[in-house]
């Protein structure tokens, strides 16, 4: 299946800003996130098309899964 992967801000450090990727059915976020070695810390928020979402949801195929850091300052 094909998901297009968004990462913003610091995590497109080394990365990447947008890619579509291909994954065996049945993968969640976490796998994901591991693969591109995002730190747990980090992790702001997750959205799968637009929704927010956690790390244990299931992707399918055409998903858009964006990751964002937790933004620091104030």
């Amino acid at each position: 299946m094909n998901v297009t992967i968004q990462l913003i801000g610091t995590f497109q450090i080394g990365r990447f800003k947008e890619a579509v990727r291909e994954y065996p059915s049945g993968t969640c976020v976490r796998e994901v996130i591991n693969e591109l070695r995002i730190p747990d810390p980090l992790l702001g928020v997750v959205l799968i098309n637009g929704i927010h979402a956690g790390t244990v949801d299931i992707l399918i195929n055409g998903d858009t899964l964006c990751l964002l850091p937790f933004i620091d300052g104030g």
